[in-house]
């Protein structure tokens, strides 16, 4: 008797450690990206080295021809006041010297006016040059930016958004932005 119960506890449990044991791998779903800490260095030495290379560096070729016509408009306006500032100087010191032309462009204006309008497209000159630097040093911060924003994680967990709230005080409705961070 006791054989046969051996026998039948002994064959029960045998399939049940036959079997192989089996785990299932899950693939990672989440795409993980490096980040690369020189990429944004990278944007702005190139938007240094020729505007615009940084946003076709970090893919944002939209930007391309804002860039070029930002910094393009600010030339051509340096370019326009440096001529007229130079063209006024000139029949300024002809005026001077004694040899003043008949019908040129500027005759009808006196000395005191030529004065002036030289002053004052030199000044419009100076602005315009500083613009185009700054315009220029824009282009680099933006490419620079762009390139951290690139890898800035952005998903649902922190959202950042604006809102319309009643105030209980004076019953008006209130602006203001919503911060949610989901752990």
């Amino acid at each position: 008797m006791f054989a046969i119960v051996f026998f039948l506890l002994f064959s029960a449990f045998t399939p049940v450690f036959a079997q192989e044991e089996t785990t299932l791998i899950v693939q990672d779903t989440i795409r993980s990206e490096d980040i690369n800490p020189l990429t944004p260095a990278k944007a702005a030495f190139y938007s240094a080295i020729l505007p615009g290379l940084g946003q076709a560096y970090n893919k944002s070729y939209w930007k391309i021809p804002i860039v070029y016509g930002a910094i393009g408009t600010g030339v051509g306006i340096y370019a326009w006041n440096n001529k007229n500032y130079h063209n006024v100087r000139d029949e300024y010191k002809r005026r001077l010297a004694g040899t003043n032309v008949d019908g040129s462009k500027y005759s009808f204006l006196s000395d005191a006016q030529l004065i002036s309008a030289q002053r004052n497209y030199q000044k419009q000159r100076d602005l315009s040059l500083i613009i185009t630097v700054g315009l220029y040093i824009l282009n680099i911060v933006e490419a620079n930016v762009d390139a951290h924003l690139k890898q800035f994680n952005v998903n649902d967990n922190l959202t950042l958004k604006p809102d319309i709230y009643q105030n209980d005080l004076n019953n008006k409705q209130n602006l203001g932005l919503t911060l949610s961070y989901k752990f």
